[in-house]
């Protein structure tokens, strides 16, 4: 069963990461984006750089998504119950049903996307 949902999960979500890797080829460091395509091990993902990824992972079975990104370096919010710092880093595991959307699929890519676009510390300069 976990073969046939990742596998089921690869093929929708392949183009995608692929399009999205030629789409940043030029805005991230040397040797980025890096698209892993492992059914066989249970995992499908994009790294669009150290700090940003997305892998959908077969966990027995159960299939998750799971996010690396860091907080913005601006971002120092914190309260009386916790701190907060600055470019923290963040595991994100998020369990997907089995029967997951391609739109599902879509909206984590796009977030992933969101949070890279949205760093502060990469300047992309382009003459016009």
């Amino acid at each position: 069963m976990s073969t046939v949902l990742i596998q089921d999960v690869r093929d929708r979500v392949l183009p995608m990461l692929r399009r999205v890797a030629t789409e940043y080829e030029s805005r991230v460091p040397a040797g980025f984006p890096v698209v892993l395509d492992d059914p066989a091990q249970g995992v499908v993902g994009i790294q669009l750089d150290p700090n940003h990824a997305l892998y959908f992972v077969m966990d027995g079975d159960d299939l998750v998504a799971e996010f690396y990104y860091r907080s913005p370096r601006d971002d120092a919010k914190s309260s009386a119950s916790r701190e907060k710092f600055g470019g923290a880093p963040f595991d994100d595991r998020r369990p997907l049903p089995p029967n997951v959307s391609t739109q599902t699929l879509r909206n984590l890519i796009a977030e992933l996307m969101s949070r890279w676009n949205f760093q502060p510390s990469i300047i992309h300069i382009t003459e016009s």
